[in-house]
């Protein structure tokens, strides 16, 4: 097994899931960008290499058992292990809807995606996280996953981030004594696609926090929920 420290990230062909890649790239971690899109993704390949951040692609549709599997294969074949697991694809598609009155269609696709997704990826790669001297889970969420902050609004994408944030806390307490950091992050309101055109924060800022969770030391916290790297309301 190399003592090279390997990282996956989902959705990375764009937005902060990219720049979190390239953040980590620069740091001498051999970084696995994953996208759905295979042309996405190596176009994003290819821009991070011309900003001296090299990784490599490797597809993934976070909804698709064996293409999970697929993927959980080639870091066993390529690297006998994972360090850093980024869990930062998602989808938003329920802007403009109310609780009242948001299909239900639209949250099972959201549900898949956003939590069965996620928690899949976990379930495959873990075996790989306990091989390392030092395994590392962010999941992003969001501020509008926090019940102590909960409004109306885009009902099933806050569903969703607050589920996301039970998995994180359920695998930090089950994965305890064992290597295996787990946290959330809320990014901010980042200029990305998804951020739309009235956010504040540059890509840089999004991803300094789940960069820094992703690096955590071994008396670093678990179980965690973190915006600017400070605890973030539940």
């Amino acid at each position: 097994m190399s003592d090279e420290k390997i990282a996956v990230v989902t959705g990375g062909n764009k937005g902060i899931g990219k720049e979190v890649c390239r953040q980590l790239a620069t740091k001498g971690i051999r970084v696995v960008l994953t996208a759905r899109d295979e042309g996405r993704g190596k176009t994003a390949i290819e821009e991070l290499k011309a900003a001296s951040a090299e990784t490599i692609f490797h597809p993934l549709d976070v909804t698709s058992p064996e293409s999970i599997d697929k993927l959980g294969t080639f870091i066993e074949r390529e690297f006998g292990h994972l360090d850093i697991l980024v869990n930062n694809a998602a989808i938003r598609t329920d802007q403009g809807t109310r609780g009242e009155d948001v299909s239900i269609d639209t949250l099972r696709e959201m549900m898949e995606a956003n939590v069965y997704g996620p928690l899949a990826v976990c379930q495959r790669l873990i075996p790989l996280l306990k091989k390392s001297a030092a395994g590392r889970i962010v999941n992003f969420s969001s501020g509008m996953a926090s019940l102590a902050k909960m409004k109306g609004g885009s009902p099933a994408y806050r569903i969703t981030k607050t589920a996301l944030n039970a998995v994180t806390g359920i695998l930090a307490d089950e994965l305890s004594g064992s290597g295996i950091l787990v946290n959330s992050v809320h990014p901010g309101h980042v200029k990305t696609d998804m951020g739309g055109p009235n956010a504040v924060r540059e890509l840089e800022d999004g991803a300094d926090t789940p960069v820094w969770l992703a690096l955590l030391p071994d008396d670093g916290p678990t179980g965690g929920f973190y915006f600017d790297r400070k605890p973030f309301d539940w």
